[in-house]
């Protein structure tokens, strides 16, 4: 068997067992299919260089053969002829995706066997698999593959509740150990494998040399290393680079926080139970809720957004009109508002009130006509936009609620009731709304006030943010301790159960009043609210919610005894100036968070561009550059000392190792066999006629040095290395100078040449152990 085949089994084998790091995580026959993929990488790779493919075609023809065996196995109908991977299974590998981290998301371990969980999981593990033969066989670095067998630990060890198994670091363990040990059978093969300090030994005492003792320590050692820095590095890693669980989130750090639109509820939880309060907007005009999107489609597990048609462009006419308003529009108030989100909010969400008139965000900005949702078109978020609006001012009465009638849905996602849902939550529903005699309206009001007083209900962030069924089962019958989220849906499935269609808002409370008639909105003032939809007026808000959280519900959603005259919807008499008055419907909450770094918040100073995130881009692109900088840094270097060093033999060696290395730097095939002298012949090939005499001057001298044992301290070539480096580089193509001073293809060898001499400390540590033996263990009689 050659080394190559070796090495390369050797790496299907570990990556392997390092995927039964996942059983835990994933179900179904995910790790059958994954050792499939990868074998199929494998074979694939050995037949290439079986061939004597060139190395750079190896990981492209993998590459191809992996993507084709994916698509085949899970996205055959998205096929071109039923073979050919073309834009729509890439469409549908993406989605694929997102529905499949949407899951991990939002279930916990282990997973369900969903198919496109297996295809998530079955692409990670190849697509490692992949990277460690390109890492073991192609770049033959074996031992840096263990860092690809680590992730695959790591990850799952960070997310599933409990943590693995400590059984389970056995198979990884022993993935590194055949991989290392086939690459060091290779070697040996080849050349042998020097010991440092040997010779000081006596070749008849019992020394202990095996590969695999030498390989266990060495993953000792490499594994008490990272167990020393990883938990030091990831407190400092930015959120979101480990990943949110899987099982949702629990108190966040960082400095900011998002939503997104694979599961805005998620994120909305997460947020609320942040330890930090940072700011998220400010805004000038009347105090009033943000809202963010709505969820409408509930299938049991969770509410998220149903599908959608591709939103509008916005312009400088106002919007659709409001979604189910039958009333006249022009006798609606009209107010104008001015926000600044923080760069602290990540959001393809832009907060603005409901019903939403217009709106200066344009561009690559889009709006939806059924929800009036302003949402990006291109992924961009909405941290750091400064905008101004207009919306509708909409608080019909509550008579004119009570007066309206009972209408069909506006759509098939917002009446719909799961069939999973339990009877115990039917008949409470019907049980709470007694006496209201089919009214929708008298029954929102009871639900409402039954949330909010009269069922024993306690807000609390503490809370599970689960929101299953059988979550939101216990929430409204045993527990009733949850904050918003529970409450807004709760009310909103109870609501579809009576036959009133509703969907639950995500968004902000109005904030807290700061100077220069501002308001400010913090990440804990985000909200869920369920809205309900009544006929002629729209979607309405209400607030379920108890007094820990909003002190009073809006206006329009009290009941009132019948024959009370109540306000009509019509325009404002006059202007209102931004700060003059509150919506009728908002009030502020008792206590909306039960922090205590919360209470008495202030006038706020809400920095500058410098504080709200301007200093760490400069500082990340400082760093980026810096480290981009480190090879060209380290060459430079080495190359001013080795010019710099006294004539002599180690002047002479550093001298040539210049030349080398200047050699790699500009894409020539350096040979590491080849003697000094033909190394001169061949430099004489690269260089103009001037500068023969010079390199064969050179290599004579490294020649004597070496070979004839010539040590003289005045031979100094300081001058003919100079010459013959700045030969090569003037030889060399534009585009070549440039790559060898960026990106040095030289200075991997340092990186080689640093895992040589941790391996010899290693081995010097291995001989250590062995003299210790050969002293305490008595020798046996030949």
């Amino acid at each position: 068997m050659t080394g190559h085949v070796r090495i390369s089994l050797a790496a299907w084998v570990a990556t392997v067992l390092g995927a039964l790091v996942l059983t835990p995580v994933f179900s179904g026959p995910f790790l059958f299919i994954s050792a499939f993929l990868c074998g199929a990488v494998t074979g694939t790779g050995i037949l290439l260089q079986n061939w004597r493919a060139p190395r750079f075609v190896v990981p492209v023809v993998q590459l191809a053969v992996l993507v084709e065996l994916i698509s085949f196995f899970f996205l055959r109908d998205t096929l071109k002829f039923g073979l050919f991977p073309w834009k729509e299974t890439v469409l549908e590998f993406n989605d694929q995706m997102v529905n499949a981290m949407d899951s991990i998301n939002r279930f916990s371990a282990p997973l369900p066997p969903d198919s496109h969980l297996t295809l998530f999981a079955a692409s990670v593990i190849a697509a490692a698999g992949l990277l460690i033969h390109l890492v073991a066989v192609q770049l033959k670095q074996a031992a840096w593959a263990g860092l690809l067998l680590l992730t695959m630990y790591t990850v799952p060890a960070a997310t599933v509740h409990g943590g693995l198994p400590a059984l389970l670091f056995i198979p990884p363990a022993v993935g590194y150990i055949v991989l290392l040990s086939a690459e060091g059978r290779t070697r040996l093969s080849r050349w042998g494998r020097r010991i440092s300090g040997v010779s000081h030994l006596d070749a008849s005492e019992p020394i202990e040399a095996s590969a695999l003792g030498q390989a266990g320590r060495r993953i000792g050692l490499t594994v008490v290393a990272l167990a020393t820095l990883l938990p030091a590095l990831l407190p400092a890693l930015p959120e979101g680079v480990v990943g949110n669980g899987l099982a949702g989130g629990g108190a966040g750090g960082g400095i900011g926080a998002s939503i997104t639109t694979a599961d805005p509820m998620l994120d909305m939880g997460k947020n609320l139970k942040r330890g930090d309060n940072v700011t998220a907007l400010t805004y000038t005009g009347k105090p009033t809720y943000l809202r963010l999107t709505s969820l409408d489609l509930f299938d049991g597990r969770t509410w998220r957004l149903s599908p959608r048609q591709e939103g509008q462009k916005i312009t400088n006419s106002p919007l659709s009109p409001p979604p189910g308003f039958a009333g006249d529009l022009g006798k609606l108030g009209q107010t104008k508002m001015k926000i600044e989100v923080t760069r602290n909010f990540r959001s393809q969400f832009a907060p603005v009130p409901y019903p939403l008139r217009t709106i200066s965000l344009k561009n690559r900005w889009r709006f939806d006509t059924s929800s009036l949702d302003v949402v990006s078109a291109n992924g961009q978020v909405v941290g750091g936009q400064k905008y101004e609006l207009s919306y509708y001012e909409l608080a019909p009465t509550a008579q004119q609620l009570n007066d309206a009638v009972n209408g069909t849905a506006p759509d098939q996602f917002t009446s719909s009731v799961p069939s999973r849902t339990p009877k115990s939550i039917r008949n409470l529903a019907s049980r709470v709304t007694q006496g209201s005699n089919g009214n929708h309206f008298q029954e929102a009001a009871m639900l409402q006030e039954w949330f909010r007083t009269s069922g024993g209900f306690t807000y609390s962030t503490a809370a599970s943010s689960e929101s299953g069924m059988r979550a939101l089962e216990a929430f409204l019958t045993d527990n009733k301790t949850g904050y918003c989220e529970q409450f807004a849906t709760g009310m909103a499935l109870m609501a579809r159960i009576l036959g009133i269609p509703a969907r639950v808002g995500i968004g902000f409370l109005p904030g807290q009043p700061a100077k220069d008639n501002q308001n400010v909105v913090k990440m804990h003032d985000m909200h869920a609210w369920p809205e309900l939809y009544f006929q002629g007026y729209g979607w309405i808000r209400f607030e379920p919610t108890p007094s820990a959280r909003v002190a009073t519900p809006p206006t329009w959603t009290n009941a009132v005894p019948p024959g009370t005259n109540t306000p009509s919807i019509s325009p404002s008499t006059g202007p209102v100036s931004p700060g003059q008055s509150e919506d009728p419907g908002i009030s502020k909450p008792v206590n909306p968070r039960e922090l205590p770094e919360d209470n008495g918040i202030g006038v706020i100073d809400t920095g500058n561009w410098w504080t709200n995130g301007g200093g760490k881009a400069i500082g990340l692109g400082v760093g980026a550059i810096a480290l981009l900088c480190i090879p060209w840094l380290i060459r430079s270097l080495t190359r001013r000392r080795r010019f710099a060093r006294p004539p002599g033999r180690i002047g002479v060696e550093g001298l040539w190792a210049e030349v080398r290395d200047t050699s790699r730097d500009l894409g020539l095939d350096w040979s590491e066999i080849a003697t000094p002298r033909q190394l001169g012949t061949w430099l004489t090939t690269k260089l103009p006629a001037e500068n023969h005499a010079q390199a064969l001057k050179l290599a004579r001298g490294v020649e004597s040095i070496r070979y004839a044992g010539q040590a003289d301290a005045e031979v100094d070539l300081r001058t003919e290395a100079a010459a013959v480096r700045k030969a090569l580089w003037s030889q060399a193509k534009l585009s070549r100078r440039w790559r060898a001073r960026i990106l040095p293809p030289s200075w991997r060898w340092y990186l080689n040449r640093g895992s040589a001499e941790a391996s010899d400390l290693l081995d010097e540590f291995d001989l250590l152990l062995a003299r210790i033996r050969s002293a305490i263990l008595p020798r046996r009689a030949h």
